[in-house]
């Protein structure tokens, strides 16, 4: 029997690991117990996640939050290395860019614990993000990086890494597809917010670089009030963005600000949403996933194909290019790929 302990602390992270847990149970012969770091600590963006997505409840709870990134980081550290000498895993498993990732990966690969990385050898090329920090760093130190697209591959190898280094699809399309199932059958989002399918549009913003800087806030705040006057635009509220437009005293005019959505509300949202609006690497995913066109509202992105592709642009970009299918995203078995490639690691 394998033993995993798997690493997650951000709602992106929870969706990424539902199809993973699956596949790893049914695959058989892996034990896999979570460590939750708290990074996310808000219910509606946390515990509603474990129980509409069937993962296993954490075994570890870590509540390390509201913290800056070192002091984060480093009680992540201590935290997760107080639990591997405890429980000695076979492998830890960490997903995408948190200081969750990069704490997980760091205790781990100081004691000698073979280490995964999902979602590994993305880059926006932008070191002033803390998520670009914390991927490099992942990919450096990490055994086995699963990659979802060539791009991130070939991001590797002109980084001088090619050795376990394996391309298995993303991880988001197999969760998406779960997701927009069980909407299908059970969300009541559209009747809740009595909207029309393809009558809204979808936006988000939660990072740092546009929450912490108010005139940069302000200007995205107004080019969405542009998009409000065409279109309905629905906004589910991360609690960071809440507290600077509060601490601000900026205004969302014409936006219709909703409380954070669960995994499924949101995924059946998004479904029928007309266009979508968002800082979100996942969500950048989740509109192709959908074939719902796509503005990232940030100056760059990890998901080039998804603007080659003609599906996505930039906010500070003019119309989009031709649009095609996108391949390297698999046919929604990513998850079983992952658990062979892990069983194939310790072989």
């Amino acid at each position: 029997m394998i033993s995993v302990l798997t690493v997650v602390g951000a709602r992106p992270q929870f969706i990424k690991a539902a199809p993973v847990s699956s596949a790893l149970r049914r695959h058989g012969g892996f034990e896999e117990a979570l460590v939750h770091t708290g990074q996310h600590f808000d219910a509606a963006m946390s515990d509603v996640f474990f129980k509409e997505l069937e993962i296993p409840a954490p075994a570890y709870t870590l509540n390390i939050n509201s913290l800056g990134h070192g002091a984060m980081t480093g009680r992540m550290m201590e935290g997760i290395e107080t639990i591997l000498l405890a429980r000695k895993p076979d492998l830890v498993l960490v997903y995408g860019d948190t200081n969750s990732t990069l704490a997980g990966t760091l205790a781990a690969v100081k004691l000698g614990i073979p280490t995964a990385h999902v979602e590994a050898g993305l880059r926006s090329f932008n070191r002033s993000m803390p998520e670009e920090i914390n991927r490099i760093l992942t990919d450096h130190a990490a055994d086995l990086l699963l990659c979802p697209t060539r791009a991130a591959v070939a991001n590797l190898a002109s980084e001088g890494i090619r050795a376990q280094v394996r391309q298995v699809g993303d991880v988001m399309f197999d969760a998406t597809l779960a997701a927009v199932e069980k909407g299908r059958r059970a969300s009541a989002i559209l009747k809740t917010l009595s909207l029309n399918p393809k009558s809204y549009a979808v936006a988000t913003l939660h990072r740092a670089e546009n929450t912490d800087d108010p005139a940069r806030l302000t200007r995205l705040l107004d080019w969405l009030e542009s998009c409000a006057a065409r279109l309905p635009v629905i906004m589910p509220v991360h609690p960071r963005t809440r507290q600077a437009l509060t601490r601000n005293g900026l205004p969302a005019r014409g936006l219709r600000l909703i409380d954070p959505l669960g995994a499924i509300d949101m995924a059946w949202l998004c479904r029928n949403a007309a266009e979508i609006h968002t800082d979100s690497g996942g969500l950048q995913k989740e509109a192709y996933f959908h074939r719902v066109p796509c503005t990232t509202l940030r100056e760059e992105t990890e998901w080039v194909e998804t603007i080659e592709a003609g599906w996505n642009r930039l906010w500070t970009s003019e119309g989009y290019a031709p649009r095609r299918e996108i391949e390297d995203y698999g046919e929604g078995r990513a998850g079983e790929a992952v658990a062979q490639s892990l069983a194939g690691l310790l072989r």
